[in-house]
């Protein structure tokens, strides 16, 4: 029965296996999105990193606004700003602002964007629009040069535009380098993906972290090449994408881990030249008041400009997030299924539940690991699931069948053993084996004595009475002394000891619960006595040896679990001999060779055991010696007094 429950938790675990394979083929959405969290939960559990120290952000601020006035501000200021970062020796300014509108100081701040040749400005797509009137040269020129396998596009079309919104051609025509700024969330508003290239009318552009990483580098554009529904390479660096050509964005922490200098500082010359020189300069809003912020992962408010320097970070020092194949994730699920089920094939509820808890953490903790040292992003949520499922429909399946075979071993069982040995068996029901096996066992048959007779005296209703407490009160000290009760043969008991539980004492327990029988058959004697009834008398014969046990019977018809074997029939026969010895107890010499060392170191309470015959009993070609049993005084010491050499008595009749 267990190995039958072992193939069918097998089976389970495997299958659901298998299922959870075909949904990590098809991408089964729930599981997709329950990735997408588990991604955000290691950046919270993550918590701040260090920022990289190309990167810095000059914040259009509350406290810029409130000194300096409303936004937006004109041009001039706008020109003044640049103006000033440049003086304190930044290497490339991007301008996380469009200016997509004509003004009247624009000349001002297009000769600041020129002087030094280093700003960076947006542009934003438009993927429902129309295109634009105008698309000029300084658009057109920040095109991607090399493009590699760009037939791999017939099968996965990258991201494409309909319209774009450019700078005024003052600002297009001297900044160093445009790049769009579009930003796309998934479905729950995070932003984890930064397309590193979109298509329109024709061309490919890149974002605009691209192109600012490629100046800080000090790249031409040549040395900027994209690698069709693979990678990005920007010199001697290759970012890999998905087959969009978008591409995780490694934030480094939440909101406010990249340093942020007010603006008011650097129009109030209070800037420190040192956290600005040689680097990355981002200006951008960070007012509260300015619709500029995004949800991340690791922060549910960040403003626009710090995605901006995540993302431009992560490009200067190649921290570059690669999604493992969908062949590793699918090894992943069968492998963690696979051993799971092997461990939950053996394990209970509570075992089982905290094996799938350690399997869930170590599954986590090794995704977190590799998320975080490696940059390596291992989909958990498939084989997570799977886990749990398994654990769950195995548990549920264990107890449904462990339930069927508790009641078929209560069943089976209750009439003839005590509620702890059926609590046993139910608890480790390989001690019951419903089929025959050998045994040693020790049985006992009582029979009462000159019983024809007082039945011929009596009614059938005195009979039935007086037999009813009879085998009432001897069937309650069988089973209180963990016996098996076996049958009734008309006025005759049969119990064994051995199974179905294996007891290593079962010859003791068996002479110790005759003796108790004994003693209580005594007191009923006296109370029946007192009653003025005809007091009943029994005989007790007790055999010890290997006997055949299990479910015997018709099946589907009448089976009952019982002990065949000529040590059985020893055991009738023995008991039958009381009469001829004129004793109450017989035991032979196999059960006295059971209890013979507890005898003799006195540890069976007060005892005689007297031998009384060599004995061929019918049925039996091997002589054996029978011992007469009788308790002594209390305080007396056990005393074994051996059977006579002699010729075996030989009896015929049974």
């Amino acid at each position: 029965m267990k190995l039958k429950r072992r193939h069918g938790t097998y089976i389970i675990g495997i299958g659901i296996t298998i299922i959870f394979v075909v949904l990590a083929l098809v991408r089964f959405l729930p599981f997709e999105r329950l990735e997408l969290l588990l991604y955000d939960v290691r950046y919270q559990l993550r918590g701040k990193s260090q920022a990289p120290a190309e990167v810095v952000i000059v914040g259009i601020d509350d406290q810029s606004l409130q000194a300096i006035g409303r936004w937006p501000w004109d041009r001039d200021k706008m020109a003044d700003l640049v103006r000033r970062v440049n003086s304190l020796g930044a290497r490339v300014i991007m301008l996380d602002l469009i200016f997509s509108e004509p003004s009247a100081h624009d000349d001002n701040l297009a000769k600041v964007i020129k002087q030094k040749g280093n700003v960076v400005l947006p542009f934003v797509f438009d993927f429902e629009g129309h295109p634009p009137s105008r698309m000029d040269d300084a658009f057109l020129d920040n095109g991607f040069l090399v493009i590699k396998n760009e037939n791999l596009y017939s099968i996965h079309r990258p991201i494409t535009a309909k319209g774009v919104l450019l700078p005024v051609p003052s600002f297009a025509q001297n900044a160093a380098a445009m790049g769009y700024i579009n930003m796309i969330p998934d479905a729950d508003g995070k932003l984890r993906w930064e397309p590193l290239a979109i298509a329109y009318e024709g061309q490919l552009y890149p974002s605009i972290d691209l192109q600012v990483a490629r100046l800080y580098k000090g790249l031409p554009p040549a040395e900027m090449s994209i690698q069709a529904t693979d990678s990005v390479t920007l010199g001697k660096t290759v970012l890999k994408t998905d087959p969009f050509g978008k591409m995780l964005i490694p934030y480094y922490g939440p909101h406010d881990t990249f340093p942020v200098i007010s603006a008011l500082d650097i129009f109030e010359g209070k800037a420190d030249p040192r956290s600005v020189r040689d680097k990355v300069v981002l200006i951008g809003p960070t007012a509260v008041g300015i619709h500029d912020k995004i949800v991340s992962p690791s922060s549910a408010l960040m403003f626009g400009v710090e995605k901006h320097a995540h993302m431009i970070g992560a490009i200067l020092n190649g921290q570059n997030i690669r999604f493992v194949s969908r062949l590793m994730s699918i090894f992943i699920i069968i492998l963690v299924g696979v051993i799971f089920t092997l461990f939950i094939v053996y394990l209970r509820a509570v075992t089982g539940a905290a094996m799938a808890a350690a399997f869930i953490i170590v599954l986590f903790a090794t995704g977190y690991i590799l998320f975080f040292t490696s940059r390596l992003w291992i989909d958990i949520s498939y084989a997570g699931n799977a886990v749990i499922l398994i654990y769950f429909v195995a548990t549920a399946y264990r107890y449904a069948t462990e339930e069927r075979y508790a009641k078929q071993i209560r069943s089976m069982f209750s009439s003839y053993v005590t509620e702890k040995i059926v609590n046993e068996l139910i608890k480790n029901p390989d001690l019951a084996k419903l089929g025959g096996e050998r045994r040693e066992v020790t049985v006992l048959f009582s029979d009462v004595k000159g019983f024809t007779t007082f039945s011929e005296h009596h009614s059938p209703e005195q009979v039935v009475a007086i037999l009813n407490e009879y085998l009432t009160e001897m069937t309650n000290i069988i089973i209180r002394w963990d016996g098996t009760l076996d049958k009734f043969v008309g006025d005759m008991i049969v119990a064994f000891w051995g199974a179905p539980l294996n007891q290593p004492n079962h010859a003791e327990l068996a002479i110790k619960c005759t003796l108790h029988m004994k003693q209580r058959l005594t007191q009923l004697r006296e109370n029946w006595t007192k009653q003025g009834r005809t007091p009943l008398d029994a005989g007790f014969g007790i055999n010890t040896g290997e006997a055949l046990v299990g479910n015997i019977g018709a099946e589907g018809k009448k089976m009952d679990y019982t002990v065949i074997g000529d040590n059985v029939n020893l055991g009738s026969r023995v008991e039958g001999l009381t009469r001829k010895y004129g004793c109450d107890l017989i035991i032979t010499e196999g059960t006295l060779n059971k209890i013979r060392d507890l005898l003799e170191q006195g540890k069976f309470g007060h005892m005689l055991v007297r031998g009384l015959d060599i004995v061929a009993v019918k049925g039996k070609a091997e002589p054996v010696r029978i011992y007469e049993v009788s308790s002594l005084d209390e305080g007396s010491v056990c005393q074994i007094i051996e059977c006579e050499e002699k010729e075996a008595t030989v009896f015929k009749e049974k």
